[in-house]
């Protein structure tokens, strides 16, 4: 994921305001978040996580949960009550980490990738 992100789009993300926090494990990128406001105004939550990732060989050790908690920290010093995070309904790992992280499924939706539709989850922690 993080080498499909090529410099313009990153340049882009923070023109638009968001904000990218960057895990380093010695000298590699070993993951990174990108949020700012909710962009489902339709949710009672003021933050977004847009993406949360980790490299395969960084997961299950407490470093997903670290960006998290990161995350969530950035956007309450930012201002923003609440957080939302979606996920792709069949990625059941991210649910299952988010459901961990006392995350409440909030909404359902659907999006289009590559000409394929996909089901999205949403799940929100209040402030």
């Amino acid at each position: 994921m993080i080498q499909r992100r090529g410099p313009g789009w990153w340049e882009t993300a923070l023109k638009r305001g968001s904000r990218v926090l960057v895990l380093t494990f010695g000298d590699s990128v070993a993951g990174y978040a990108n949020l700012g406001r909710n962009r489902a105004r339709g949710l009672p939550y003021e933050g977004e996580i847009y993406e949360l990732y980790l490299r395969p060989e960084y997961q299950g050790l407490g470093f997903g949960r670290r960006l998290f908690a990161d995350s969530r920290k950035e956007l309450t010093n930012a201002g923003f009550e609440g957080v939302a995070v979606w996920a792709l309904a069949a990625n059941e790992q991210a649910l299952g980490f988010y459901r961990a992280l006392g995350g409440m499924g909030v909404a359902r939706s659907s999006e289009t990738f590559g000409g394929s539709t996909l089901e999205k989850l949403a799940f929100g922690w209040s402030a």
